[in-house]
């Protein structure tokens, strides 16, 4: 009787185990899968990391860029991903937009000292729309659009920028998959 209790403990640890796993497996792939499912709208566009490339030369930076798209969304998730040329230093964002708000035109580029000297907004009474123009400086700064004179600015950084191509990144799928098969 005892060996015949210890068969049926034994079988239902092991049938324990065997759903303990399943359901590891199924919660993973769940949560491997589950950015697939998301709307394209929750994309985080804060967020960027640089790329672990080599730069192509010292004091390199991206800068989000498109040329006359009709809103900051769809420029950000279209952006090209290309270094800025040597001779710049800045991301310029120009933003035309109805006195209702609604955006008609986004350009976003890298540009030099020059571009950045005609940053503010201008209200253009022969067709009602505004112009605002910011510039920044930094890796991929230029996530927002300027839309009034408290954010249509020269935002520059006080500090040296340096390359942070050390930095570690968590990849959250691979380490739920590592918990998990410890835990197993």
């Amino acid at each position: 009787i005892r060996k015949k209790n210890a068969d049926k403990l034994e079988n239902a640890q092991v049938s324990m185990l065997l759903f303990y796993h399943m359901l590891a497996i199924v919660f993973v792939q769940i949560f491997i899968f589950s950015g697939n499912w998301a709307l394209a709208k929750n994309i985080n566009f804060y967020n960027v990391r640089p790329p672990l490339d080599p730069t192509p030369f010292p004091n390199s930076f991206k800068c989000f860029t498109c040329e006359n798209v009709v809103d900051n969304y769809n420029c950000n998730r279209w952006a090209e991903d290309k270094w800025c040329p040597q001779n710049t230093r800045y991301c310029l964002t120009v933003h035309h937009f109805t006195s209702y708000g609604r955006s008609t035109s986004v350009t976003k580029k890298c540009a030099s000292r020059d571009e950045c000297r005609f940053v503010g907004c201008h209200h253009h009474r022969d067709t009602g729309h505004t112009e605002c123009v910011s510039c920044c400086e930094g890796m991929i700064c230029n996530v927002e659009i300027p839309t009034n004179h408290t954010n249509a600015v020269f935002a520059v950084m006080h500090s040296q920028r340096i390359s942070d191509g050390s930095r570690w990144t968590v990849n959250i799928p691979l380490l739920a998959s590592v918990i998990i098969i410890l835990l197993l």
